[in-house]
Protein backbone atom coordinates (compact mmCIF):
# COMPACT_ATOMS: atom_id res chain seq x y z
CA UNK A 1 0.00 0.00 0.00
CA UNK A 2 1.32 3.60 -0.96
CA UNK A 3 -0.24 6.74 0.29
CA UNK A 4 0.67 9.96 -1.07
CA UNK A 5 0.19 13.48 1.65
CA UNK A 6 -0.35 16.86 -0.51
CA UNK A 7 1.02 19.30 2.29
CA UNK A 8 3.77 18.30 4.79
CA UNK A 9 2.40 21.20 7.32
CA UNK A 10 1.36 20.03 10.80
CA UNK A 11 -1.70 17.79 9.49
CA UNK A 12 -0.33 15.61 6.88
CA UNK A 13 3.40 15.47 8.28
CA UNK A 14 2.48 14.30 11.53
CA UNK A 15 -0.67 11.83 9.88
CA UNK A 16 2.21 10.79 7.25
CA UNK A 17 4.33 9.56 9.69
CA UNK A 18 2.05 7.44 11.94
CA UNK A 19 0.95 5.91 8.95
CA UNK A 20 4.72 5.23 8.49
CA UNK A 21 5.16 3.96 11.76
CA UNK A 22 2.10 1.52 10.75
CA UNK A 23 4.22 -0.16 8.39
CA UNK A 24 2.87 1.60 5.30
CA UNK A 25 4.90 3.41 2.56
CA UNK A 26 3.75 7.08 2.41
CA UNK A 27 5.22 9.98 0.57
CA UNK A 28 4.65 13.63 1.59
CA UNK A 29 4.38 16.25 -1.02
CA UNK A 30 4.72 20.01 -0.47
CA UNK A 31 5.40 22.64 -3.06
CA UNK A 32 7.48 24.27 -0.37
CA UNK A 33 11.14 23.28 -2.00
CA UNK A 34 12.96 24.52 1.04
CA UNK A 35 10.72 22.52 3.86
CA UNK A 36 10.93 19.45 1.65
CA UNK A 37 15.10 19.45 1.62
CA UNK A 38 14.61 20.54 5.55
CA UNK A 39 12.65 17.02 6.10
CA UNK A 40 14.75 14.96 3.58
CA UNK A 41 17.97 16.35 6.22
CA UNK A 42 15.47 15.46 9.07
CA UNK A 43 14.81 18.73 10.40
CA UNK A 44 10.78 19.16 11.64
CA UNK A 45 9.40 22.65 10.42
CA UNK A 46 7.38 22.57 13.66
CA UNK A 47 7.68 21.36 17.29
CA UNK A 48 5.50 18.63 17.92
CA UNK A 49 6.86 16.20 21.00
CA UNK A 50 8.25 12.80 19.45
CA UNK A 51 8.16 13.60 15.67
CA UNK A 52 11.36 13.87 15.24
CA UNK A 53 12.22 10.69 16.40
CA UNK A 54 9.48 8.93 14.26
CA UNK A 55 10.37 10.65 11.31
CA UNK A 56 13.51 9.77 11.54
CA UNK A 57 12.80 6.39 12.25
CA UNK A 58 10.45 5.88 9.60
CA UNK A 59 13.01 7.63 6.72
CA UNK A 60 15.51 5.22 7.61
CA UNK A 61 13.22 2.45 6.95
CA UNK A 62 12.33 3.61 3.85
CA UNK A 63 8.83 3.98 4.57
CA UNK A 64 8.74 7.50 4.90
CA UNK A 65 9.88 9.65 2.12
CA UNK A 66 9.49 13.69 0.99
CA UNK A 67 9.28 15.39 -2.45
CA UNK A 68 8.10 18.38 -4.73
CA UNK A 69 7.33 15.61 -8.13
CA UNK A 70 3.27 15.11 -7.22
CA UNK A 71 2.86 13.50 -10.77
CA UNK A 72 5.46 10.58 -10.41
CA UNK A 73 4.17 9.88 -6.46
CA UNK A 74 0.96 9.96 -7.10
CA UNK A 75 1.34 7.50 -10.40
CA UNK A 76 1.64 4.63 -7.85
CA UNK A 77 -0.71 5.85 -4.81
CA UNK A 78 -3.31 3.67 -3.71
CA UNK A 79 -4.72 6.48 -2.18
CA UNK A 80 -4.14 10.70 -2.41
CA UNK A 81 -4.67 12.72 1.03
CA UNK A 82 -5.38 16.12 0.92
CA UNK A 83 -4.23 17.66 4.00
CA UNK A 84 -3.63 21.19 2.60
CA UNK A 85 -5.15 24.67 4.59
CA UNK A 86 -8.40 25.64 4.71
CA UNK A 87 -7.62 29.20 6.05
CA UNK A 88 -10.70 31.78 6.37
CA UNK A 89 -10.98 34.13 3.42
CA UNK A 90 -9.90 37.70 4.60
CA UNK A 91 -12.25 39.74 6.55
CA UNK A 92 -14.36 36.98 6.27
CA UNK A 93 -15.62 33.71 8.34
CA UNK A 94 -16.30 31.95 4.93
CA UNK A 95 -13.62 28.95 4.14
CA UNK A 96 -10.94 29.65 1.18
CA UNK A 97 -10.75 26.19 -0.29
CA UNK A 98 -8.97 27.55 -3.32
CA UNK A 99 -6.02 25.19 -2.03
CA UNK A 100 -8.37 22.08 -2.22
CA UNK A 101 -9.40 22.57 -5.64
CA UNK A 102 -5.96 23.41 -6.72
CA UNK A 103 -4.20 20.49 -5.33
CA UNK A 104 -7.49 17.92 -6.43
CA UNK A 105 -7.16 19.17 -10.22
CA UNK A 106 -3.56 18.90 -10.23
CA UNK A 107 -3.14 15.62 -8.25
CA UNK A 108 -6.32 14.10 -10.64
CA UNK A 109 -4.78 13.42 -13.95
CA UNK A 110 -2.06 11.28 -12.85
CA UNK A 111 -4.08 9.14 -10.06
CA UNK A 112 -4.76 5.43 -10.54
CA UNK A 113 -8.18 4.86 -11.55
CA UNK A 114 -9.36 3.05 -8.50
CA UNK A 115 -7.42 5.05 -6.21
CA UNK A 116 -8.97 7.12 -3.26
CA UNK A 117 -8.91 10.67 -2.92
CA UNK A 118 -9.06 11.26 0.88
CA UNK A 119 -9.84 14.67 2.49
CA UNK A 120 -7.88 15.28 5.68
CA UNK A 121 -8.24 18.95 5.66
CA UNK A 122 -11.18 20.55 7.65
CA UNK A 123 -13.70 21.22 4.94
CA UNK A 124 -17.42 22.27 4.89
CA UNK A 125 -20.26 20.12 4.52
CA UNK A 126 -20.68 19.82 0.67
CA UNK A 127 -17.04 20.18 -0.36
CA UNK A 128 -16.17 16.25 -0.88
CA UNK A 129 -19.32 16.01 -3.03
CA UNK A 130 -18.13 18.98 -5.20
CA UNK A 131 -14.49 17.14 -5.64
CA UNK A 132 -16.53 13.60 -6.45
CA UNK A 133 -17.92 16.37 -9.82
CA UNK A 134 -14.62 16.34 -10.65
CA UNK A 135 -14.34 12.38 -11.23
CA UNK A 136 -12.39 11.15 -7.71
CA UNK A 137 -14.05 8.81 -5.55
CA UNK A 138 -13.76 10.83 -2.63
CA UNK A 139 -13.64 10.16 1.18
CA UNK A 140 -13.86 12.51 3.81
CA UNK A 141 -11.48 11.28 6.38
CA UNK A 142 -11.35 14.58 9.21
CA UNK A 143 -8.27 14.64 11.28
CA UNK A 144 -8.85 15.06 15.59
CA UNK A 145 -5.08 15.79 16.52
CA UNK A 146 -4.33 18.04 19.10
CA UNK A 147 -1.05 20.03 18.97
CA UNK A 148 1.35 18.75 21.62
CA UNK A 149 -0.10 15.45 22.12
CA UNK A 150 -0.88 14.57 18.04
CA UNK A 151 0.99 11.30 17.91
CA UNK A 152 -0.75 10.21 20.99
CA UNK A 153 -3.99 11.10 19.12
CA UNK A 154 -2.90 9.50 15.60
CA UNK A 155 -2.13 6.05 17.28
CA UNK A 156 -4.40 5.83 19.82
CA UNK A 157 -7.46 7.75 19.01
CA UNK A 158 -11.14 8.46 20.37
CA UNK A 159 -12.33 7.67 17.21
CA UNK A 160 -12.05 7.40 13.31
CA UNK A 161 -14.36 8.99 11.21
CA UNK A 162 -15.20 8.20 7.21
CA UNK A 163 -17.12 9.65 5.46
CA UNK A 164 -17.51 7.78 1.85
CA UNK A 165 -19.87 7.17 -1.34
CA UNK A 166 -19.31 3.59 -1.54
CA UNK A 167 -18.79 0.29 -0.05
CA UNK A 168 -15.31 -0.08 -1.50
CA UNK A 169 -13.93 2.99 -0.01
CA UNK A 170 -14.74 1.94 3.35
CA UNK A 171 -13.38 -1.32 3.07
CA UNK A 172 -10.39 -0.08 2.33
CA UNK A 173 -10.38 2.83 4.76
CA UNK A 174 -10.71 -0.25 7.22
CA UNK A 175 -7.88 -2.03 6.17
CA UNK A 176 -5.85 1.50 6.37
CA UNK A 177 -6.90 1.92 10.14
CA UNK A 178 -7.35 -1.70 11.23
CA UNK A 179 -4.01 -2.05 13.35
CA UNK A 180 -5.52 0.87 15.29
CA UNK A 181 -8.12 0.25 18.66
CA UNK A 182 -10.99 2.95 18.38
CA UNK A 183 -14.34 2.61 16.63
CA UNK A 184 -14.08 3.80 13.12
CA UNK A 185 -17.99 5.53 12.50
CA UNK A 186 -18.56 5.09 8.53
CA UNK A 187 -20.81 8.00 7.15
CA UNK A 188 -22.16 9.63 4.75
CA UNK A 189 -19.33 12.91 2.89
CA UNK A 190 -21.86 15.88 4.22
CA UNK A 191 -21.86 13.84 7.78
CA UNK A 192 -18.02 13.32 8.00
CA UNK A 193 -17.32 16.64 7.52
CA UNK A 194 -19.79 18.30 10.02
CA UNK A 195 -18.91 15.79 12.35
CA UNK A 196 -15.23 17.89 12.64
CA UNK A 197 -17.17 21.05 12.89
CA UNK A 198 -19.13 20.40 15.11
CA UNK A 199 -16.82 18.67 17.68
CA UNK A 200 -14.36 21.64 17.85
CA UNK A 201 -17.57 23.80 18.15
CA UNK A 202 -18.34 21.94 21.01
CA UNK A 203 -15.36 22.04 23.07
CA UNK A 204 -14.99 25.72 22.16
CA UNK A 205 -18.17 26.50 23.52
CA UNK A 206 -17.19 24.29 26.69
CA UNK A 207 -14.19 26.17 27.06
CA UNK A 208 -16.60 29.64 26.57
CA UNK A 209 -18.94 28.52 28.98
CA UNK A 210 -15.69 27.86 32.08
CA UNK A 211 -14.69 31.54 31.50
CA UNK A 212 -18.30 33.18 31.76
CA UNK A 213 -18.76 31.06 35.17
CA UNK A 214 -15.29 32.65 36.54
CA UNK A 215 -16.23 36.02 35.80
CA UNK A 216 -19.49 35.05 38.06
CA UNK A 217 -17.20 33.55 40.64
CA UNK A 218 -15.29 36.81 41.13
CA UNK A 219 -18.25 38.34 41.38
CA UNK A 220 -19.29 36.05 44.59
CA UNK A 221 -16.22 35.34 45.79
CA UNK A 222 -16.77 31.64 44.25
CA UNK A 223 -14.09 29.09 43.61
CA UNK A 224 -14.74 28.07 39.47
CA UNK A 225 -11.82 25.06 39.55
CA UNK A 226 -14.33 23.83 42.51
CA UNK A 227 -17.52 24.80 40.40
CA UNK A 228 -15.67 22.88 37.07
CA UNK A 229 -14.64 19.80 39.13
CA UNK A 230 -18.83 19.84 40.36
CA UNK A 231 -20.13 19.97 36.88
CA UNK A 232 -17.48 17.61 35.54
CA UNK A 233 -18.24 14.83 37.86
CA UNK A 234 -20.95 14.52 35.65
CA UNK A 235 -20.49 12.03 33.15
CA UNK A 236 -23.23 13.84 30.94
CA UNK A 237 -20.74 16.77 31.14
CA UNK A 238 -17.51 15.28 31.86
CA UNK A 239 -14.13 17.35 33.34
CA UNK A 240 -12.52 17.80 29.94
CA UNK A 241 -12.23 21.72 28.33
CA UNK A 242 -13.58 23.43 31.48
CA UNK A 243 -10.48 25.16 32.32
CA UNK A 244 -10.76 28.92 32.22
CA UNK A 245 -8.11 30.70 30.90
CA UNK A 246 -7.80 33.76 28.25
CA UNK A 247 -9.56 32.46 25.72
CA UNK A 248 -9.68 29.53 23.13
CA UNK A 249 -6.88 30.24 20.19
CA UNK A 250 -4.76 27.88 17.78
CA UNK A 251 -5.22 27.26 14.21
CA UNK A 252 -8.65 25.13 14.87
CA UNK A 253 -10.91 26.69 17.00
CA UNK A 254 -11.18 30.25 15.74
CA UNK A 255 -11.29 29.22 12.18
CA UNK A 256 -13.61 26.31 12.45
CA UNK A 257 -16.09 28.28 15.03
CA UNK A 258 -16.30 31.11 12.06
CA UNK A 259 -16.74 28.61 9.30
CA UNK A 260 -19.49 27.01 11.13
CA UNK A 261 -20.92 29.92 11.85
CA UNK A 262 -20.58 30.78 8.36
CA UNK A 263 -22.33 27.75 6.81
CA UNK A 264 -25.22 27.88 8.76
CA UNK A 265 -25.87 30.83 7.39
CA UNK A 266 -25.09 29.91 3.58
CA UNK A 267 -27.73 27.20 4.28
CA UNK A 268 -30.46 29.22 6.43
CA UNK A 269 -29.92 27.25 9.34
CA UNK A 270 -27.85 29.91 11.17
CA UNK A 271 -26.58 29.01 14.85
CA UNK A 272 -27.09 31.48 17.15
CA UNK A 273 -25.46 29.65 19.89
CA UNK A 274 -22.31 29.33 18.02
CA UNK A 275 -22.37 33.32 16.79
CA UNK A 276 -22.31 33.72 20.81
CA UNK A 277 -19.61 31.60 21.18
CA UNK A 278 -17.36 33.54 18.59
CA UNK A 279 -18.74 36.90 20.17
CA UNK A 280 -18.16 35.94 24.20
CA UNK A 281 -14.14 34.71 23.22
CA UNK A 282 -13.52 38.09 21.75
CA UNK A 283 -14.81 39.83 24.57
CA UNK A 284 -12.74 37.59 26.79
CA UNK A 285 -9.63 38.63 24.85
CA UNK A 286 -10.24 42.14 25.79
CA UNK A 287 -11.49 41.29 29.11
CA UNK A 288 -7.71 39.42 29.92
CA UNK A 289 -5.83 42.59 28.48
CA UNK A 290 -8.28 45.05 31.50
CA UNK A 291 -7.79 42.63 33.92
CA UNK A 292 -3.80 42.94 33.94
CA UNK A 293 -4.21 47.18 33.40
CA UNK A 294 -7.00 46.93 36.30
CA UNK A 295 -3.96 44.78 38.46
CA UNK A 296 -1.53 47.69 37.55
CA UNK A 297 -3.97 49.97 38.85
CA UNK A 298 -5.46 51.12 35.77
CA UNK A 299 -2.35 52.45 33.93
CA UNK A 300 0.62 50.46 32.29
CA UNK A 301 1.89 53.68 30.15
CA UNK A 302 5.84 53.03 30.75
CA UNK A 303 5.50 49.92 32.94
CA UNK A 304 7.49 46.86 31.92
CA UNK A 305 4.92 43.60 32.02
CA UNK A 306 6.54 40.31 31.38
CA UNK A 307 4.39 38.43 29.70
CA UNK A 308 5.09 34.29 30.01
CA UNK A 309 4.18 32.15 27.37
CA UNK A 310 3.29 33.57 23.37
CA UNK A 311 2.53 29.98 21.77
CA UNK A 312 -1.36 29.01 21.81
CA UNK A 313 -1.17 26.54 24.25
CA UNK A 314 1.55 24.73 25.84
CA UNK A 315 4.25 22.06 23.95
CA UNK A 316 3.88 23.68 20.55
CA UNK A 317 5.56 26.71 19.08
CA UNK A 318 2.19 27.63 17.07
CA UNK A 319 0.93 31.18 17.93
CA UNK A 320 -2.15 31.51 15.31
CA UNK A 321 -4.68 33.01 16.64
CA UNK A 322 -3.10 32.84 20.31
CA UNK A 323 -4.52 34.26 23.09
CA UNK A 324 -1.40 35.53 24.02
CA UNK A 325 -0.82 37.73 20.99
CA UNK A 326 -3.82 39.81 21.43
CA UNK A 327 -2.47 40.32 25.40
CA UNK A 328 0.55 41.56 24.03
CA UNK A 329 -0.91 43.85 21.15
CA UNK A 330 -3.32 45.15 23.79
CA UNK A 331 -0.72 45.87 26.65
CA UNK A 332 1.44 47.61 23.90
CA UNK A 333 -1.46 50.02 22.69
CA UNK A 334 -2.04 50.84 26.23
CA UNK A 335 1.56 51.98 26.38
CA UNK A 336 3.38 49.23 28.10
CA UNK A 337 6.81 48.19 27.89
CA UNK A 338 6.77 44.46 27.03
CA UNK A 339 8.88 41.78 27.14
CA UNK A 340 7.93 38.31 26.53
CA UNK A 341 9.11 34.52 26.70
CA UNK A 342 8.07 30.84 25.20
CA UNK A 343 9.91 28.00 25.49
CA UNK A 344 9.46 27.39 21.95
CA UNK A 345 7.87 30.03 20.24
CA UNK A 346 9.87 32.57 19.82
CA UNK A 347 11.26 32.71 15.91
CA UNK A 348 7.16 32.46 15.22
CA UNK A 349 6.91 35.46 17.28
CA UNK A 350 9.65 37.71 16.52
CA UNK A 351 8.38 37.16 12.92
CA UNK A 352 4.74 38.34 14.19
CA UNK A 353 5.88 41.32 16.19
CA UNK A 354 8.44 42.32 13.56
CA UNK A 355 7.10 46.27 13.53
CA UNK A 356 6.98 46.64 17.44
CA UNK A 357 9.72 48.47 18.89
CA UNK A 358 8.26 48.76 22.60
CA UNK A 359 8.33 44.92 22.43
CA UNK A 360 11.35 43.12 23.85
CA UNK A 361 12.00 39.17 23.33
CA UNK A 362 13.70 37.44 26.53
CA UNK A 363 16.15 34.46 26.68
CA UNK A 364 14.52 32.76 29.52
CA UNK A 365 12.05 33.02 32.61
CA UNK A 366 14.44 34.72 34.53
CA UNK A 367 15.80 37.45 32.30
CA UNK A 368 11.99 38.26 31.13
CA UNK A 369 10.91 38.60 34.93
CA UNK A 370 13.96 41.08 35.03
CA UNK A 371 13.02 44.57 36.74
CA UNK A 372 9.16 43.63 35.84
CA UNK A 373 6.25 45.44 37.26
CA UNK A 374 4.25 42.82 36.71
CA UNK A 375 4.17 39.21 35.30
CA UNK A 376 1.62 37.34 33.42
CA UNK A 377 1.35 33.83 32.61
CA UNK A 378 -0.72 34.13 29.12
CA UNK A 379 0.56 30.18 28.25
CA UNK A 380 0.73 26.72 30.70
CA UNK A 381 4.30 26.04 29.94
CA UNK A 382 5.16 23.31 32.55
CA UNK A 383 8.48 25.86 33.43
CA UNK A 384 6.18 28.34 34.33
CA UNK A 385 5.21 26.59 37.35
CA UNK A 386 8.42 26.77 39.10
CA UNK A 387 8.53 30.45 39.81
CA UNK A 388 8.83 30.38 43.96
CA UNK A 389 8.01 33.73 45.52
CA UNK A 390 11.65 34.46 46.56
CA UNK A 391 12.70 34.52 43.26
CA UNK A 392 9.92 36.78 41.56
CA UNK A 393 10.90 39.13 45.03
CA UNK A 394 14.61 38.97 43.90
CA UNK A 395 14.04 39.89 39.79
CA UNK A 396 10.82 41.76 40.03
CA UNK A 397 10.08 45.44 40.73
CA UNK A 398 6.90 45.03 42.08
CA UNK A 399 6.04 41.20 42.61
CA UNK A 400 2.70 41.12 41.24
CA UNK A 401 1.53 37.79 39.20
CA UNK A 402 -1.57 37.78 36.80
CA UNK A 403 -2.23 34.00 36.27
CA UNK A 404 -4.73 33.89 33.56
CA UNK A 405 -3.94 29.92 33.14
CA UNK A 406 -4.65 29.19 37.08
CA UNK A 407 -0.99 27.43 37.11
CA UNK A 408 -1.03 27.79 41.43
CA UNK A 409 -3.14 26.88 44.01
CA UNK A 410 -4.43 30.38 44.80
CA UNK A 411 -2.87 29.98 48.43
CA UNK A 412 0.20 29.41 46.86
CA UNK A 413 2.00 32.62 47.40
CA UNK A 414 -0.22 33.51 50.17
CA UNK A 415 1.71 35.74 52.99
CA UNK A 416 4.79 35.67 50.59
CA UNK A 417 4.52 39.23 49.66
CA UNK A 418 4.20 38.38 46.17
CA UNK A 419 0.48 39.87 44.71
CA UNK A 420 -0.99 36.92 43.01
CA UNK A 421 -4.53 37.23 41.27
CA UNK A 422 -5.89 34.44 38.98
CA UNK A 423 -9.08 33.74 37.07
CA UNK A 424 -12.15 33.11 38.46
CA UNK A 425 -10.95 32.68 42.57
CA UNK A 426 -11.00 34.95 45.24
CA UNK A 427 -8.90 34.81 48.23
CA UNK A 428 -11.95 34.17 49.96
CA UNK A 429 -13.29 31.54 47.30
Amino acid sequence: MHLVFIGAGYVGLVSGTCFAELGIKVTCIDIDSQKIAQLKQGNIPIYEPGLDELVQRNTVAGRLSFSTDLKASAASADAVFLAVGTPCVKNSNEVDLSYIFSAAEQVLPHMQRDALLVVKSTVPPGTCSRLAKLGANVVSNPEFLREGVAVNDFMHPDRIVVGVQNESAADFMRKLYAKLEAPLLITSLATAELIKYSANAFLAMKITFINEIADICEKVSADVEQVAEGIGLDTRIGKQFLKPGPGFGGSCFPKDVSALLDFSETVMAPSKLVNAVMTANKKRLDSCVQKVIVANNGDVKVKRIAVLGIAFKANTDDIRQSPALHLIQGLLNAGAEVVAYDPEAMENAKQHFSHEHNLKFAVDTKSCLQDAEVAVIATEWPEFTELEPSMLQELMKHPLLVDLRNLYAKDHFADSGVNYISVGRTADA
